[in-house]
């Protein structure tokens, strides 16, 4: 009894080892607040273009500095929650819909006889849902709203029998492999590229060749790791612990598959016309995280309807799904209050402008790859991909002229330096809050995460230089 009492007590210390989100999250909040006393604050100055508020390249000029007192740091965490508010409902509302259609068995039957018509076709299962994923994470359809599509990844790998983290890699890791190479999406390529005043979407060729090459990388990278786990499911990033969130050590018994019923196609059937309608509205009507969560509550009460539920029960069942996923939901707001620290205390233009002075004397080649490399610094401090690109982009934009490197190479640089970066961002929300969603560990996601990275960003440089060499353009 003594001794598993000190093997317990063991696993109890290395786990408290492993710092929480939260935690990590406020000491880098607290990193930020003191780095106000030390950098130097100071600004760019800014114009309107149309709905665009642009940085003035060469106009960053000191300015009184604004340290963070103690207050402002403890209501940073407050104005982040409030500034990160759509998200933050958006992951709430996705816990509520999902235990409302998880109570009626449609999604969990429905998985299990997926996984089992594919049985032996593990890589054609990751092919198609992760290639779909990519595919509406390029055109930038889904982005923030991948978190909601999490626990149908989680619930996938429960019926393969794998892990969280695989769970979790087919639907981030597939939509984020299309977004962070984008070749059609408006709110980060399109912006980047009118601030650049480059014709919209142009380059598409040469885009469409990196998508498809980061892509298949993308898929063969969480293909190998299935194939590893079904040779030895110890072999698991998260050990004896496949799925945290649930604490669950053996998912390798015999399932029995249950039945599929009229009324569980039904439910489906209503789920799948929900989700491709907010799809093919996000594309026409351009709507985004607001909408989402009203067309889960909808989809919630829908569900209920179809599976004869009652109206307090369907209401219980959605409020009890809130209250499981808070703790993603809530970390959302942690992250953003970084951006407000770092806002606030005025240091992201001496930071920018610091880039702009080393990156100007470099060969193109060189200039090219600090760009990327710089684009992909700066992320960990701006994780929004359209505020890195009103920020940054003025200023590489004259900056690529002087160096000698075409504006299309520039474009493409920070739109690697910011893609690459989202999957390890500890100042992401949208990572933060699907981590603390599955109880996955950003300590263990690294691990698994850090050899995908590198990959992308070897991969990166060689875009990057074939596009110097080729004079990519136009201009």
């Amino acid at each position: 009894m003594l001794a598993i009492a000190k093997k317990d007590g063991a696993k109890q210390k290395k786990r408290s080892g492993s710092p929480d989100a939260y935690v990590l999250l406020f000491i880098i909040v607290l990193i930020c607040a003191i780095a106000t006393y030390i950098v130097p604050a100071g600004e760019f100055d800014r114009v309107e273009k149309g709905d665009i508020t642009l940085t003035v390249p060469g106009s960053y000029h000191a300015v009184e500095s604004n340290p963070t007192g103690f207050m402002d740091f403890l209501l940073a965490f407050q104005t982040g929650m409030v500034k990160a508010a759509p998200i933050i409902f958006m992951v709430l509302f996705t816990g509520g819909a999902f235990a409302v259609i998880d109570k009626t068995g449609a999604l969990h039957s429905g998985i299990l006889n997926f996984v089992n018509r594919m049985k032996n076709k593990d890589i054609l299962l990751i092919i198609f849902v992760s290639g779909l994923f990519s595919i509406l994470g390029t055109f930038g359809v889904i982005v923030n709203s991948v978190i909601a599509f999490i626990p149908l990844g989680i619930m996938i790998a429960r019926a393969m029998k794998l892990d969280a983290i695989f769970g979790v890699a087919l639907i981030y890791l597939g939509t984020y492999a299309g977004f962070n190479v984008s070749i059609m999406n408006p709110s980060t390529l399109g912006l980047t590229q009118k601030i650049a005043e480059l014709p919209l979407f142009s380059g598409i060729g040469f885009r469409i060749v990196i998508y498809v090459i980061i892509t298949i990388i993308t898929i063969a990278y969480i293909a190998l790791y299935a194939r590893k786990l079904r040779k030895d499911p110890s072999k698991s990033i998260l050990g004896d612990n496949l799925f945290p969130d649930s604490g669950d050590t053996n998912v390798s018994e015999e399932q029995e598959i249950p039945e599929f019923t009229g009324k569980h196609k039904l439910v489906m059937a209503f789920v799948g016309i929900v989700l491709v309608a907010f799809i093919i509205l996000a594309i026409t009507l351009k709507w985004d995280i607001e909408e989402m969560t009203a067309m889960f509550i909808f989809m919630g009460i829908g569900v209920g309807l179809i599976a004869r539920m009652s109206a307090n029960e369907i209401s219980k069942t959605f409020i009890k799904g809130c209250q499981n996923i808070a703790y993603g939901a809530l970390i959302v707001g942690m992250a953003r209050a970084v951006v407000v620290i770092l806002e606030d205390g005025k240091m992201l233009d001496t930071i920018v402008n610091a880039l702009a002075q080393v990156l100007e004397p470099l060969p193109p080649m060189v200039g090219a790859f600090g760009m990327f490399i710089g684009s992909g610094l700066l992320h960990f401090l701006i994780s929004s991909g359209s505020g890195e690109s009103v920020m940054l982009m003025p200023i590489l934009t004259p900056l690529a002229d002087i160096i000698g490197v075409t504006r299309q190479v520039a474009v493409q640089a920070l739109m690697f330096g910011e893609g690459f970066v989202n999957c390890i961002n500890p100042t992401s929300g949208v990572l933060m809050a699907i981590l603390a969603m599955t109880k996955i560990s950003y300590g263990k996601w690294l691990k698994f995460m850090l050899p995908l990275t590198a990959i992308w960003v070897v991969f990166g440089f060689i875009f990057l230089a074939i596009g110097v060499m080729i004079n990519w353009g136009p201009y």
